[in-house]
């Protein structure tokens, strides 16, 4: 038998026993001000509106395990999906600037910063300017009491983040800014803040993408994302924390499947994982970010801050455990990128032809 949920208002003095293992989640309730009214709640056959015992009337009290007062609390409810409402309501949103310029939209929503990466006609990769609107505004979040929660996401409905900006790397343009070895890659998989971080993946996130989804804390994904790091398949490699982060956050075997073929891995199957948290529909991603992030806010921000710092190994801004491996990952990155298999791929791909390997 399914079940439903249904309210009954009343004054003060009307029944108000309840069965006392019926909960009120969510959205699942109207947001009604019922003032001073008490509430009672009972369920139904779903498809007929009899009660369990076969009654169509309310239950007898006699009939009713011992219960408990459910107070009045759906005008407080209907008060927190208001602000809900408003926390993205861009009208109601402070611009934040910073030096990514249009590149990078940075936008406080009550006490959520969110970061959109701003170049969807470049899928939305990472150059000089997005690094730097990205790593500003973790530290204006890190920086600021009332940031209690980071939201990233990228604009338009097909890319998340296609990595690094390859036309802006073939030009050997570099930012020469003592911030960025500090933030890493796209001013981010290196930022360690106490402030959690949820990517809202609106789309494909491979190479840096990927690697940014790594580096968050939490991840909400639209249903026709992807993940991956296609870097061999290149002649180069994950650079940016992919190669040892994802055999941590996924089982083994499969991360290193992913990282050996450099084929992508589905939404649902990211979800599956363990990699994402939840997949919603595209007109969907926004509203479930700030959904978690609600949750996430319900706690005390001194607690979870600290909490993400333990569970995170975070010191001083650093994850300290991490240090050999970005140690690692430089000195095989300098072998990586000078060999000739890494000149041919980059020479094949903007060629459009299949690479042909020589193993040196």
């Amino acid at each position: 038998m399914s079940v439903k949920t249904n309210l009954l208002v009343g004054g003060r003095n009307a029944d108000t026993r309840v069965h006392e293992d019926i909960w009120m989640v969510g959205k699942s309730c109207p947001a009604i001000d019922v003032g001073a009214a008490s509430v009672l709640l009972y369920i139904t056959d779903h498809d007929t509106g009899a009660f369990p015992n076969g009654s169509r009337g309310r239950e007898r009290a006699d009939r009713l395990r011992p219960a408990r007062m459910v107070r009045p609390w759906m005008a407080e409810h209907a008060k927190a999906q208001r602000s809900e409402e408003a926390m993205t309501d861009p009208a109601t949103a402070t611009v934040v600037p910073t030096a990514g310029g249009d590149a990078v939209r940075v936008e406080l929503h009550g006490h959520v910063l969110l970061v959109t990466i701003n170049r969807p006609d470049a899928r939305n990769a990472v150059n000089t300017q997005v690094t730097l609107g990205i790593g500003e505004a973790l530290d204006y979040a890190e920086d600021q009491t009332d940031v209690w929660v980071v939201i990233v996401t990228g604009a338009g409905e097909k890319a998340f983040c296609a990595g690094q900006d390859l036309k802006q790397a073939a030009a050997g343009v570099h930012l020469d800014d003592p911030r960025v070895e500090r933030w890493g890659f796209a001013g981010f998989v290196r930022h360690a803040i106490s402030k959690p971080v949820i990517a809202a993946v609106n789309g494909f996130a491979l190479g840096g993408g990927t690697e940014i989804v790594l580096a968050s804390d939490l991840a909400v994904a639209v249903d026709t994302a992807s993940f991956g790091l296609p870097e061999v398949k290149r002649g180069i490699y994950a650079g940016a924390g992919g190669a040892f982060r994802l055999g941590r956050q996924i089982p083994v075997k499969i991360a290193m499947e992913a990282i050996l073929t450099g084929e992508p891995i589905s939404a649902q199957r990211a979800s599956e994982l363990g990699l994402v948290n939840r997949v919603v529909p595209a007109g969907e991603l926004l509203d479930a970010a700030f959904e978690l992030a609600g949750r996430v806010m319900a706690n005390a921000p001194v607690a979870v801050q600290a909490s993400k710092r333990i569970a995170r190994g975070i010191t001083n801004g650093a994850v300290v455990a991490e240090q050999p491996d970005w140690e690692r990952s430089q000195v095989e990155g300098k072998n990586v990128i000078t060999s000739a298999d890494a000149q041919e791929g980059m020479r094949a791909f903007a060629e459009k032809r299949v690479p042909r390997w020589q193993g040196k």
